[in-house]
């Protein structure tokens, strides 16, 4: 199956999202997923479907830290995790459209 992507590479369908197709796109940007990641990505999806957005940074580290962990928010953990942008990177592999603060 051909995947349909912008130029930045986010799915245009998020309907296409798959855990595969998450392993596929975190191995391109030289990313091992674990369960921690697996964490926020799920927990972004979650916030997606129920505020039709997906988060700027600064939002999301906050509603981590509120439903999460406190220390799961912090930008330094979340950079640990998705090295080049935290959510830019986490909303490419969640199969979500680019993040509206994102260039």
């Amino acid at each position: 199956m051909e995947l349909e992507i912008t130029k930045d590479g986010f799915l245009i369908n998020k309907e296409d999202w798959t855990k595969e197709i998450a392993e596929k796109i975190a191995t391109e940007e030289g990313i091992i997923l674990t369960e921690q990641h697996w964490e926020i990505i799920f927990f972004i999806q979650e916030y997606y479907a129920e505020y039709s957005l997906t988060p700027i940074m600064r939002i999301l580290g906050k509603a981590i830290s509120k439903k999460l962990d406190e220390n799961k928010g912090k930008s330094r953990y979340l950079y640990s995790l998705f090295p080049e942008v935290p959510i830019k990177q986490a909303a490419r592999i969640a199969g979500l459209p680019k993040p509206p603060s994102c260039i």
